[in-house]
Parts: C-alpha cells; structure tokens; sequence
C-alpha cells in the first residue's frame, strides 16, 4: 500500500487567502513553506489510485505527484475515484475539476450523498459532462485490492445541509489495510472528539492521519480576532488529542488537516517541539507513506 499526502491544511490552504495572521504573512514571505487543502492519493496495487477527499486544489495536487500521471493513452488516467470523509466543501468541490473523466466511482457515506444531490446538487453538475458510480459505503468493503473500513466519526453536517433531517453518520473515517503486506492506514482528518472504540482502531493501526485542525481551542480567535472557535467547528484540538497519542508509541502519528492559524505550521514553535517530544508528526504535502 502506498499513500501520497496530497495537501495537508484545512479549508482555505496556507497561507489562506484572506488572512494576514502572523503565519500566513511568513508563507507568502517563504519563510514557512506553503502548503494545499486537505487530500489523500492511495493505492494497493501502485498502478489504481483513489483520492481521500477531493479538495478544491485537486488539479495542481495532482500535476505535482508524478505517481498520478496521466497515460500512457492521451486520455489514461491511474485515477479511479474518490472517498469522501463528510460532505463538507473543501472536501467535495474537487469533483468539479474531475469533470469529464471516465469510469470514476464516488464512495460516501449515505448522508454525504444525500447532502450532494439534496442540498447542494454537485451530483447532477458533474453528471452533466461525465456520469460517475456513486457509492454509498458500507462497513467493510474492497478498493482495487485495498480492504476498507468506514468508521461513523459524527453527525457534525456542513452549514448548507444545517437544515437535513437525514440520518448520520454525517463524517467518517477511514481504515485501508493491505491484505498481501498486512499494514494498516487510518485517515480521520476530522475528529469532533475521541469517539468510543477508537482506541481499538488506533491500536491496530500501522499509520494514523490524524485531524490536527487546531493546536489549541481558543487559537483561532486570538490570531485573528474571529469569533468563530473549535466547538462550533466540530475539531478536537492538538491539546486534547495529543495525550491520547501519547498512549500509542508503537504506531506512527502524523497530524494532517491544519488550520493556518495553528502555531505547529511553524517546526521552531513551542507547539511543534512538543509534537516532536512526543514523536508524532507534521508533514509537508507530497510527503509517501508505504506500508
């Protein structure tokens, strides 16, 4: 199993195009390394990959990951499709640039697919250039070779499908394992809290990706004077979720899906050298994982 961290940041990348907080200011000055919106390439076999997530910023991530590579017909492709987590925007809006590609399928949680053709009627635009398969996921299923198991993580919906009353769960994690090597991915880029069995799912685990949104709850109000704070945005912080990590040495820990307010994006910061302490990682994008 190889996977290919894509973008690693939150909604609106780093630096965010709006922001001037001190961290932002030091990407665009290039002296933090700039980093693209949360997306995740895997594959069993090497030759068929799927993207986790599908990210507003998909068309460079995948011109930059030379294992992506159109060919060797002018209109080969090794991507299959896509898993989403949740129905969240910056997680769903990269189908657009996919548009017109053949023989792709969509897996998703029932409400995810619910939310894209009710609420926010994605499914219908790319329909109109090329159908996809969309795919509602099951527990346990096969990807090329990959056996995967979808995790209920919440029921936190995005803001334009506030008002459904569909039934969860809304976001989910997702567990790859490769039956000829045996390692085991998990990828849960977003994490309200540390949900019941979950200790199970990091234990068995060889790899977890990890959501690292925030370092701390209160961080994004005091970078930027926003009010806007990790409950309502549904983010278990670094600082509740690092303990739990701590309690798992033997796996390895890599925090993806940062805010561009959280201080870890700096490697010099107190925060980073913490993660650091504990061995857990912060990755750039591009960065391979083999298991």
């Amino acid at each position: 199993m190889k996977a290919v961290l894509l973008g690693t940041t939150a909604g609106g990348g780093f630096p965010q195009w709006n922001c001037a907080c001190a961290l932002c200011v030091r990407a665009r000055s290039g002296s933090l390394p700039a980093r693209s919106q949360d997306c995740l390439a895997i594959s069993g076999n090497g030759t068929d990959w799927w993207l986790v997530n599908a990210s507003p910023d998909v068309r460079t991530q995948i011109a930059s990951c030379a294992l992506l590579n159109p060919g060797p017909g002018p209109r080969e492709t090794p991507l299959r499709g896509a898993l989403f987590t949740d129905a969240e925007l910056d997680h769903t809006l990269g189908l657009l640039t996919l548009r017109g590609g053949t023989g792709l399928t969509v897996w998703a949680p029932g409400a995810v697919l619910h939310a894209l053709r009710d609420q926010f009627d994605l499914r219908t635009v790319i329909d109109g250039y090329a159908p996809l398969a969309w795919r509602e996921v099951s527990e346990s299923f096969d990807l090329g070779g990959l056996q995967v198991t979808a995790i209920p993580i919440s029921g936190k919906r995005p803001k334009y499908a506030r008002s459904s009353t569909v039934d969860g769960p809304w976001v989910v994690a997702y567990r790859f394992q490769d039956p000829v090597s045996g390692g085991v991915l998990v990828y849960a880029p977003c994490l309200a809290s540390w949900p019941e069995g979950f200790d199970d799912v990091v234990a068995e685990a060889d790899c977890l990706l990890l959501d690292g949104t925030f370092y701390a709850a209160s961080e994004m109000g005091s970078a930027t004077g926003s009010s806007s704070g990790q409950a309502a945005m549904g983010h278990l912080p670094i600082t509740s979720s690092l303990p739990e990590l701590r309690r798992f040495p033997a796996v390895r820990r890599i925090y993806t899906h940062l805010n561009n307010t959280n201080a870890v994006l700096d490697p010099e910061s107190p925060e980073a050298a913490k993660l650091r302490e504990a061995g857990v990682e912060v990755p750039l994008d591009g960065t391979v994982i083999e298991l």
